[in-house]
């Protein structure tokens, strides 16, 4: 199948398996006047792709999950190590996030919106870092 076959089938643009290819995660055949034909292996390395970076697996991820899957004699162990750094490092994301909700949540909640040219948003983003974690911070004026 073309380039444009298997991104119908993978959900992937093809510009992502071109890039997919660029850096050696998928080697489709080539034919004589070089285009690309795709196998249904190639097919299922693309879905296991697509859905690894749903998941917000790195592509160095991708490709070590990638040479886990192919390597029949892998230990499972192995495969759940990876896993288990990426979920922490979710676990992280999400309280990052969280943490800047709520320090926005507070400025926003502590602006009166209103004609007057005061604003606790603005004055905490002024402030610099670390001024906006407590209660009260990023409200005071420097």
């Amino acid at each position: 199948m073309n380039i444009k076959e298997a991104a119908a089938r993978s959900g992937l643009p093809a510009k992502t398996i071109r890039y997919y290819e660029e850096i050696g995660l998928v080697r489709p055949l080539r034919d004589m006047n070089g285009y690309r034909r795709f196998r249904e292996s190639d097919l299922h390395k693309l879905g296991f792709l697509g859905r690894a970076r749903s998941l917000g697996f790195s592509i160095d991820e991708c490709r070590t999950l990638l040479a886990l899957w192919e390597d029949r004699a892998r230990a499972s162990a192995d495969v759940k190590r990876l896993a288990e750094r990426h979920l922490e490092q979710i676990a992280a994301k999400i309280a990052e996030l969280q943490a800047m909700q709520a320090t926005l949540s507070h400025l926003v909640s502590a602006c009166a919106g209103d004609d007057r040219p005061d604003c606790p948003i603005l004055e905490g983003l002024s402030a610099g870092p670390g001024c906006c974690g407590g209660a009260e911070a990023g409200l005071r004026r420097p």
